[in-house]
């Protein structure tokens, strides 16, 4: 089956599509829905380099979606359907039990006349978080919610010892609350490592972030 993926850069996404080709399934594009204000993806923060950089790693082609939030329905449409047209019969999202997330990806996929697919749907969510440091994903912790995480973690692979810390703090180690977002920069489905940096830690109050961008 081809299909397009919904992706964020973070681990749930990548997690979905590394399921979805190891089924034997084709990815025709990556779908990307990018803040138009500040020309970022939507909760990860990846700005048009750093998108670039990610299809050359993935080797596969970007639908860029610009939106602000009252469009965003209508521009993922509108990407589905373009994606429909490069050969696509199913849309792929990396939810994993949020009900109305599902529900919601599904009405756009009705709407452009594609298969809605969940290949995470009602997996534990810890058995994901293991099996994508299992597997060899390296994902960079970028955000976080300063309320339940210390920002020691910004910049910190996930691995065993953030899983620790991350557990001592009390919190979903999926982070599927918000709780932190991630950028994945290698693992299987990469062809070459997402050549990144890190710079200065910006605070937002209740969130902060680590700035990443490509080299």
């Amino acid at each position: 089956m081809n299909f397009v993926m919904s992706y964020s850069c973070g681990k749930d996404s990548t997690l979905a599509l590394h399921k979805m080709i190891e089924q034997g399934h084709k990815p025709v594009a990556l779908l990307v829905m990018v803040n138009e204000n500040i020309d970022r993806s939507f909760f990860h923060g990846a700005d048009y380099a750093m998108l670039e950089a990610y299809s050359k790693c993935l080797e596969l082609p970007l639908l860029i979606t610009p939106s602000e939030g009252e469009r965003y329905h209508l521009a993922m449409e509108e990407s589905l359907r373009k994606a429909k047209a490069m050969g696509a019969e199913a849309a792929c999202f990396g939810d994993i039990d949020i009900e109305g997330n599902r529900m919601w990806a599904e009405e756009r996929c009705a709407n452009a006349e594609l298969e809605a697919v969940f290949p995470l749907w009602q997996r534990n969510r810890e058995e994901n978080v293991y099996e994508l440091v299992e597997l060899g994903y390296r994902c960079l912790i970028k955000s976080i919610n300063n309320t339940l995480l210390p920002k020691s973690i910004l910049g910190k692979f996930i691995d065993d010892v953030s899983i620790s810390m991350m557990k001592d703090c009390g919190i979903d180690i999926c982070g599927e609350n918000g709780e932190y977002h991630t950028l994945v920069v290698d693992g299987p489905i990469f062809k070459e490592k997402l050549p990144y940096q890190t710079g200065k830690l910006i605070d937002f109050g209740d969130f902060s972030i680590v700035d990443v961008f490509v080299e």
